[in-house]
This record gives structure tokens, C-alpha cells and sequence, in this order.
């Protein structure tokens, strides 16, 4: 567990100002994953394939290089990064 202290000088109180922070990352991480789950399914129609199906053959080297599979891969590894960020951000909770 990670603790963070956060002190003003001013005498409004932080967290509202904190949790409505906390409220757009979270808004604009969960915007990033719908625009880039279609585009996974895209892929994944275009190529009858699923995208973990890819994945695997992808990293086998079974597949050739082509700039659409690279971004093929590239939607893959954001949307993780953006899922793993928008989870940290949920578990964010304040100490009383």
C-alpha cells in the first residue's frame, strides 16, 4: 500500500479538489477504452481472429510485419495500460 500526504497552505480543505481530479482522469481513461475496444473489434472482424488469438501469433513471429498489425498490437498494449490505470485510479481511497 502506497500512501501519499498532501499539505496546503491555504486553508481549503484538499479533497474535493483531489477526488474531482480523480473524477476526470478516471472519466478520460474510461473515454480512452471506448474508442479502443471498436477498433480492437475492427481488427478482430477483419482478420477472424480474436485479439488474444493475435496476440500469441504476433509475439511467435507467425504473422508478417505490416503497419496494421503494428497498430493492431499497439490498441492492444494501450488498452491494457488504459484498463490497468482506470483500476489504480478506482482503488484510490482516502484515509480519515
Amino acid at each position: 500500500m502506497t500512501k501519499l500526504t498532501l499539505v496546503s497552505t491555504r486553508d481549503h480543505p484538499l479533497q474535493p479538489l483531489v477526488e474531482a481530479a480523480l473524477a476526470n482522469e478516471l472519466r478520460s481513461l474510461e473515454a480512452g477504452i471506448q474508442r479502443t475496444e471498436p477498433r480492437l473489434s475492427e481488427f478482430e472482424q477483419k482478420h477472424q481472429m480474436s485479439t488474444a488469438e493475435f496476440v500469441v501469433r504476433y509475439e511467435n513471429d507467425e504473422l508478417p510485419e505490416t503497419l496494421e498489425f503494428a497498430e493492431w498490437i499497439g490498441e492492444h498494449r494501450l488498452l491494457a495500460r488504459l484498463r490497468e490505470k482506470a483500476e489504480m485510479v478506482r482503488e484510490i481511497r482516502f484515509a480519515d
